[in-house]
């Protein structure tokens, strides 16, 4: 065997070790940023000066692999559990049109993982307003969004709780509808579902028990 063919196997190896660790830090540690948990994962395993890092979407399989193995019932329940708080969320902001994203529609969520809501107004204000004149606390903040035609964006969200879960609104004007950021996880258009559709993943799941 060649000395390239050798560094190209071990490079293999390292990269492999570096999913299943990045997405156990993950799973296990309640680590959200694909990046950080990369870096984590390159320092415990003594390659903190790699250049080789895994994409993200190989992590999120890894992800959802390891909580089929290893999750069981117990993963199942708090998946469960979290989409049926999106749904209730949903159907409480009807009128913003929601949308589920991230790792609660995806799959890869854990029990302390927040619903993400993709919500849709004229402006801010209209989504702020609502949830004061229902008195309900929350926190104001910003998310930045990579989209495909305009480069990146800063979105207003809001966060509160609904129960044990935390629920995150990312506010979008009316022509954020048609067009969705970009997916930290493949960098095509980030995946999203409405109510039909989250509602169809909690029948199914109480079909499954």
């Amino acid at each position: 065997m060649g000395r390239r063919s050798a560094n190209q196997q071990r490079d293999q190896r390292m990269r492999l070790s570096l999913i299943r660790e990045a997405a156990r830090l993950m799973a296990e540690d309640g680590v959200r940023d694909y990046y950080a948990a990369k870096r984590k994962a390159a320092e415990r395993l003594g390659a903190s000066d790699t250049r080789n890092l895994p994409g993200n979407q190989e992590i999120q399989e890894a992800l959802l692999e390891y909580h089929a193995v290893f999750g069981g019932e117990e993963h199942g329940a708090a998946l469960r559990h979290l989409r049926r708080r999106a749904l209730e969320a949903m159907e409480f902001f009807a009128d913003f049109r929601p949308r589920l994203v991230g790792p609660v529609l995806a799959g890869t969520a854990d029990a302390e993982s927040p619903v993400h809501l993709h919500v849709f107004a004229d402006t801010p204000e209209t989504v702020l307003m609502f949830l004061m004149d229902r008195r309900i606390p929350f926190e104001s903040d910003e998310r930045r969004l990579r989209f495909g035609r305009h480069g990146w964006a800063i979105q207003p969200v809001f966060r509160f709780l609904a129960g044990d879960t935390e629920v995150e609104l990312t506010v979008f004007s009316e022509a954020g509808l048609r067009e969705p950021p970009r997916s930290e996880v493949h960098g095509g258009a980030m995946e999203r579902a409405g109510v039909t559709e989250v509602a169809a993943l909690v029948e199914e799941a109480v079909d499954e028990g």
